[in-house]
């Protein structure tokens, strides 16, 4: 039970802010703090409401990994569109859109598939190349291109990458499933990818380059997802123009 609070801890961290939108904190999140199960103290001047810095210690490896996904989503806008997505397809060459969905398969998912009730995974592709708001200069925005996979099913899910059209190529940069502090192994960490401001902070890529095994997979190959885990996958090539 622990072992589960502990990694759902670490997927709400990925999940919101790997998502579009102002990420909504409450301080001391990072720290683990959790008002003793009060969502509504802030009236009460006493131990329920105050934040105890101590839990830094305490909390150290979920602090790193909060600053870690922090980083990683400081330095991909793709993470912090300002414009909606336009589709999972734009048309153009059979280039890829934006955004898209797909299925453990690997196939992007369909109406139906959106109403399974029983599904319990899926995967998203943000596509780098494709966002269509300017800079405060006015130039274009590009960035790296990821894929996002989720799982809530409590046993391990099998996800096959999508085809090359969306990337020959993918490294892990974040997994909430890798084995757990309590086992003594590595922790879930977050790569944040270029232009560290600082080298080898906990949970950047100095620090946790060599922790996720194998990093590296093939489009088509297979990827295990822990049970109720997130995963987060940057595309190392450029497919290219397909047809």
């Amino acid at each position: 039970m622990r072992e589960l609070r502990t990694r759902q801890r670490l997927n709400f961290f990925a999940t919101l802010l790997c998502s579009q939108g102002v990420p909504m904190l409450l301080a001391g999140d990072e720290l683990g703090r959790t008002q003793r199960g009060n969502n509504n103290a802030y009236c009460q001047d006493n131990e329920t409401s105050w934040v105890d810095w101590h839990m830094a210690e305490d909390e150290s490896s979920l602090l790193e990994f909060a600053r870690g996904v922090a980083e990683l989503r400081r330095n991909h806008p793709v993470f912090r569109r300002r414009r909606f997505f336009t589709g999972p397809a734009d048309g153009a060459a059979g280039r890829p859109g934006d955004i898209a969905w797909f299925t453990p398969s690997g196939r992007e998912m369909t109406d139906a598939d959106w109403k399974t009730g029983y599904a319990k995974a899926m995967g998203v592709f943000l596509n780098g190349d494709a966002i269509t708001e300017p800079d405060p200069r006015g130039e274009r925005v590009r960035d790296e291109t990821f894929l996002l996979l989720f799982s809530a099913d409590s046993q391990p899910a099998w996800f096959t990458l999508p085809a090359e059209d969306f990337g020959h190529g993918w490294e892990v940069v974040l997994d909430t499933g890798a084995a757990g502090p309590s086992e003594g192994a590595r922790s879930p960490s977050a790569i944040s990818g270029n232009g560290l401001p600082h080298p080898a902070l906990p949970g950047s890529e100095a620090a946790v380059a060599a922790q996720l095994e194998p990093r590296e997979h093939q489009a088509r190959s297979t990827v295990m997802l822990a049970g109720r885990s997130m995963m987060v996958l940057r595309r190392i090539d450029d497919p290219g123009p397909s047809g």
